[in-house]
């Protein structure tokens, strides 16, 4: 924000001392960015200085000369001086001159229009031109500079229409229609969507809401009677529009941090005034208003208290008051009495609860002034559930060699549809692409994933082994349901598939998962046939683990097998136990035996390994899948020969061969008997 020091003297007696003016801004929020002496390059006249300050997104109302002098006024205790608008009587009314409609309250929540008629236009008086060169605002005319005055003055966009342009003599505040387009007054086309808003009339639109006016109804010198208008555009729609036409301008700058809806009101008269003293004419009685009724805002509580607690030092009361009055706020009670009540101005939208009324007061008041030993109360913190369990997968993976990677969470459609295990529901789109191309949420991380290791295969970084922890955003399961965001761990890796599963088992143990992991085969686009599971967690769906097509490998052009996974982080914290658990180590040796299964092809391991340890019990310290062969000549069709390792252990006495034996035929008996398994002799 480009503030003159010469116009500022406007409204406050302005101290001798400039740089500690500047100094005492920035302590307050007002951050000094530099100041900048008359030269010619600059439209500065002499004995005025241009003052740079970085104006927070949160203070909207010190983006005009009026906010930043209150903030002088208030940090100096002098009077503010806003000045008196006073507009002559007309025999016109402005009602029976120019009608006004609001289709689209939902981004423009009041419109106000006035009438001037009879204006000379032409050069603006130099006091005027040398204010907006000062500031770098270009002259105009003498109507267009009067509305960049005010804009500059109070912080609120105004714009003026030829009232001649006007078809019908109606302004209609409507969304876009398809396919519209419109000439700004920058003499650019745009072409406009649905979700967009602008000002038209009857015939055409005039002007893109809260960004800029068109051309076909902007002032010149053949001009003589204006249309004023002053709105509240609201920043979601002022800032989508602008972000997707690519074109900003100081109103949809300060639009996108709102403006003051009371206000907006002394802004239209106050340019009606400058207008008529300055071009001539008459201003049309009265005001086209569309919400001449703001909402009141409600009032906020302040216990004395609070304020010590906060900022660990005593405010005395009475300044206090001082301060919140200066600043805008209604008193309804006093603070002296130990609890105030204070309503915040219409222009400070941040001010909704009493932590920000006690940030006025420590900012105005001065931060220099709390002692850096003020004792303020520390309460003891500690690592979120969540935090804790991202540090033990983050703790797996890079165990098991694979890096941690980030991806965007908006990819192309393209992308988006290589792979989707989650769902088969189309992804959300967003409104204004992020990226070139890219406006779908992803459904998974797989897709990402695979492209970043193509981008580092691109590298000559073979070994790409990539993890996210991230969100996926699914859709709901119809139209009715809401869409889910979900935090999930992905995974993709050169290895095969079963030390992708050992991956997994890996993190089930880091996050003390007590129940066995499930898996269940499936099928979906992009995998290898037979080659892409579900993985569960008693009755929870925690993921997937699969191995990608070699068609679907051709778009990122990866060689060799390619093995991802993605799980979901709540279904692990379900069942987490993420405090390690003491267990007890047996001080007797375990004894090992491997057994060779011939078996059906459609008996899946998890039912394997569950008869196996139902068989033997407590005395089963591990089992572990070895390998799968397949001999259709020996053994026939449609059959398999698994071989597993069993580790056999007691924790009271040492396991003799004969117990040991007798375990392994207990097993023999239940596989055979239950699955039709034959041991391999």
């Amino acid at each position: 924000m480009l503030v003159s020091w010469k116009w500022l003297s406007n409204y406050v007696d302005l101290p001798s001392d400039r740089p500690e003016v500047e100094d005492r801004l920035s302590l307050s929020g007002l951050n000094h960015e530099g100041t900048e002496a008359p030269g010619p390059e600059n439209g500065l006249t002499e004995g005025d200085v241009c003052i740079d300050l970085e104006v927070t997104s949160n203070r909207g109302d010190c983006l005009g000369h009026i906010g930043v002098a209150r903030e002088i006024a208030v940090l100096y205790n002098r009077e503010l001086k806003i000045p008196n608008v006073t507009l002559a009587a007309s025999q016109a009314d402005v009602a029976s001159l120019l009608s006004v409609r609001n289709e689209d309250t939902g981004s423009c929540p009041r419109y106000t229009a006035r009438v001037i008629q009879g204006v000379k236009v032409g050069p603006s008086p130099q006091w005027m031109q040398d204010a907006l060169q000062a500031v770098g605002i270009g002259v105009v005319n003498n109507v267009v500079d009067a509305t960049n005055y005010v804009m500059m003055e109070c912080g609120q966009p105004l714009h003026a229409f030829d009232y001649s342009k006007i078809a019908d003599k109606t302004i209609v505040v409507r969304r876009a229609v398809a396919e519209e387009t419109l000439t700004a007054i920058d003499h650019k086309d745009y072409a406009l969507t649905s979700d967009m808003c602008v000002i038209a009339d009857a015939a055409q639109a005039s002007a893109v809401a809260g960004v800029m006016g068109g051309a076909d109804s902007e002032v010149n010198d053949q001009t003589t009677d204006v249309v004023i208008e002053a709105a509240i555009f609201l920043p979601l729609s002022v800032r989508r529009t602008a972000r997707a036409l690519k074109l900003h301008s100081p109103s949809s700058f300060r639009f996108e941090r709102r403006v003051d809806p009371v206000g907006l009101d002394w802004a239209s008269r106050r340019v009606c005034q400058l207008i008529t003293e300055i071009a001539g004419g008459s201003v049309a009685e009265g005001v086209v208003d569309t919400a001449a009724e703001v909402p009141a805002r409600d009032a906020i509580e302040l216990r004395l208290d609070q304020i010590e607690r906060l900022l660990g030092i005593v405010v005395p009361a009475a300044e206090v008051d001082r301060i919140l009055v200066a600043l805008g706020c209604q008193c309804e009670q006093s603070i002296a009495e130990g609890c105030g009540s204070f309503v915040p101005p219409p222009w400070r939208h941040d001010l909704t609860r009493p932590a920000d009324l006690i940030e006025e007061v420590a900012r105005i008041y001065g931060y220099d002034k709390i002692p850096e030993d003020s004792p303020i109360p520390v309460a003891p913190s500690s690592k979120r559930v969540f935090d804790s369990a991202t540090e033990k997968i983050r703790t797996v993976m890079i165990a098991a060699g694979i890096s941690e990677a980030m991806t965007p969470s908006v990819v192309t459609k393209g992308l988006d549809g290589s792979l989707s295990p989650w769902t088969e529901r189309p992804a959300l789109m967003t409104q204004t692409p992020m990226l070139k191309g890219a406006k779908s949420l992803r459904r998974t991380l797989m897709p990402s994933l695979l492209q970043a290791r193509a981008n580092n295969w691109a590298m000559a970084s073979i070994h790409a082994d990539l993890f996210e922890i991230a969100h996926i955003y699914l859709p709901g399961k119809t139209e009715a349901d809401l869409p889910e965001e979900l935090y999930t761990v992905g995974f993709v890796c050169g290895c095969d598939f079963f030390t992708a599963k050992g991956v997994i088992e890996s993190l089930c143990q880091m996050m003390g998962v007590s129940g066995a992991l499930q898996v269940e085969p499936v099928q979906r686009d992009g995998f290898v046939a037979g080659q892409i599971v579900q993985l569960k967690l008693g009755d929870a769906d925690l993921g997937y683990l699969g191995v990608v097509a070699p068609k679907t490998l051709k778009q990122w052009k990866l060689p060799g097998e390619v093995v991802v996974a993605e799980l979901s982080i709540p279904a692990f914290l379900a069942q987490a136990k993420l405090v390690p658990q003491q267990q007890v180590v047996s001080m007797f040796p375990s004894v090992e035996r491997d057994l060779n299964f011939v078996m059906a092809e459609a008996v899946r391991w998890n039912e394997l390994e569950s008869i196996v340890r139902a068989a033997v019990g407590n005395q089963l310290k591990a089992v572990t899948y070895r390998e799968t062969y397949r001999d259709p000549e020996r053994d026939g069709k449609d059959t398999k020969r698994i071989l597993l390792s069993l580790q056999l252990q007691k924790d009271d006495a040492t396991l003799s061969g004969e117990e040991a034996d007798a375990l392994v035929q207990s097993v023999i008996g239940d596989c055979r008997r239950k699955l039709g398994a034959e041991l391999l002799g």
